[in-house]
């Protein structure tokens, strides 16, 4: 079982902060790319980049739910039961991945075109996801290893795979978007397709290092490799309320930039701007929510009850720290980021000044995501979803509101984050304050 001191913590959590600090940077370059084919490309491989990310996050749902389990198994002392969870994962990843990939192919395109007030962005924007969306059937092997090595503590090998995947996707990015290298300049097309490549790619290592993994021998993880109906239903009830609180959350988020889009191209772009730079926020914050869910379902798994209030303190001085390091700019030099992002001068002054206003939520987002991580790491993630359900429909009534009904400036537009993250951690305070979370049995 993994230890409390904070350079464990830091050895489990510093290589998923580097990825996603990756997969930032991957981000940045693709839209500092794409900003500089065609504005309408960058708003719609921004807009349909969010629609992928959004059936994404049902198999990181399952995935967190596989996590959750194995790291229950692994503070139990029950290795042979390791193995039957994973293959379960394999498998439900495999089902879940063809059905989001039939709806994103087949019907979205046709949707986005319905709903969208621009139609050459809309056909754009058809055109990334129908791309795009065949990098699910990489993802879906992808995240089901990733749940196996984050359970056991071992998140170098996440990091190893977002490397791969970052480089091969930044390379082939400069290539296909530009058309350098010698390569055809595809533009919206060509963001999708390095993407889906690089995926492809990182996927390839993650199996590889399996195979010939330590952790494959010790839990005897192809042995007991299996699907197993207790699993199953051990891992739907742990990971499906993940899976629709991930999937409500991002889509909520995709229908926010959808409203913005209605409303005018520059109120849209400005705001994809700031998403471009937002995930630079999330590097830490990702990072310390893998790591508080492993810490806490295994020290509730070992029933170490009083170190709980431990690892949760310690985690979140360590994701203030990272943040004021990884963020620091949206206070101190917002225009520089932003014209990295995107160089056009009608777009530098309000993104940072959105930038600069939505700075202090972060932290704030820091602090809280360790008690909703928490929920998480318990098992009880039935009542997360409940908070999760929550406060998104507590977000898209303001959002309406501010954008449809009172028609903000897109300045203030963005105050709804503070009305998202301050309810998030009000509603998971007041849980974990009020019922009886650390004896759910997983």
């Amino acid at each position: 079982m993994l230890d409390l001191r904070y350079k464990t913590i830091l050895g489990v959590a510093l290589p998923m902060m580097v990825s996603g600090f990756i997969q930032s940077i991957v981000m940045i370059t693709d839209s500092a790319f794409i900003s500089r084919f065609s504005t309408e490309g960058f708003v719609a491989v921004g807009n349909g980049g969010l629609l992928y990310v959004t059936t994404f996050m049902c198999l990181i749902g399952m995935a967190d739910g596989a996590q959750i389990i194995i790291a229950r198994r692994i503070g139990e002392e029950r290795p042979e039961a390791i193995g039957r969870v994973f293959g379960t994962a394999v498998v439900t990843h495999i089902v879940l991945a063809i059905l989001m990939f039939l709806a994103l192919f087949f019907l979205m395109p046709s949707a986005i075109q319905l709903y969208s007030k621009d139609q050459n962005i809309a056909f754009l924007q058809g055109d990334f996801i129908q791309i795009r969306s065949f990098a699910l059937f990489f993802a879906m092997i992808t995240v089901s290893i990733q749940a196996f090595f984050m359970a056991t503590g071992k998140t170098w090998v996440v990091l190893i795979a977002a490397l791969i995947t970052a480089f091969s996707n930044m390379f082939l990015g400069y290539g296909l978007i530009l058309g350098n290298y010698g390569l055809p300049r595809l533009g919206v097309e060509g963001a999708a397709l390095a993407s889906t490549i690089a995926d492809g790619l990182g996927m390839t290592f993650l199996i590889l290092y399996l195979t010939f993994s330590e952790e494959r021998r010790r839990y005897k993880l192809y042995q007991y490799f299996s699907i197993n109906l207790k699993s199953m239903v051990e891992l739907f009830k742990i990971g499906s309320p993940l899976m629709l609180q991930g999937f409500f959350a991002l889509g909520t988020w995709s229908l926010f930039f959808t409203w913005l889009e209605q409303k005018g191209q520059f109120d849209v772009t400005v705001s994809q701007n700031i998403r471009s730079i937002y995930f630079l926020a999330f590097v830490p914050i990702w990072g310390f929510a893998g790591t508080t869910k492993t810490y806490i379902s295994q020290y509730l798994g070992h029933k170490s009850f009083k170190m709980i209030p431990i690892i949760q303190r310690r985690i979140q001085l360590l994701t203030v720290g990272f943040l004021l390091i990884t963020f620091h700019g949206a206070l101190l030099y917002p225009e520089l980021l932003i014209k990295i992002i995107n160089p056009e001068e009608i777009y530098i002054k309000k993104s940072a000044e959105i930038l600069r206003l939505i700075s202090i939520s972060i932290l704030m987002f820091g602090m809280v995501s360790v008690y909703f991580q928490t929920i998480h790491g318990s098992g009880n993630t039935l009542h997360s979803m409940i908070i999760e359900f929550l406060t998104v429909g507590i977000y898209s009534i303001f959002s309406y509101l501010f954008i449809k009904t009172w028609n903000f400036d897109v300045y203030w537009i963005w105050t709804v984050e503070y009305i998202y993250f301050g309810i998030l951690g009000l509603f998971s305070i007041s849980y974990l304050r009020m019922f009886n979370w650390k004896n759910k049995v997983v």
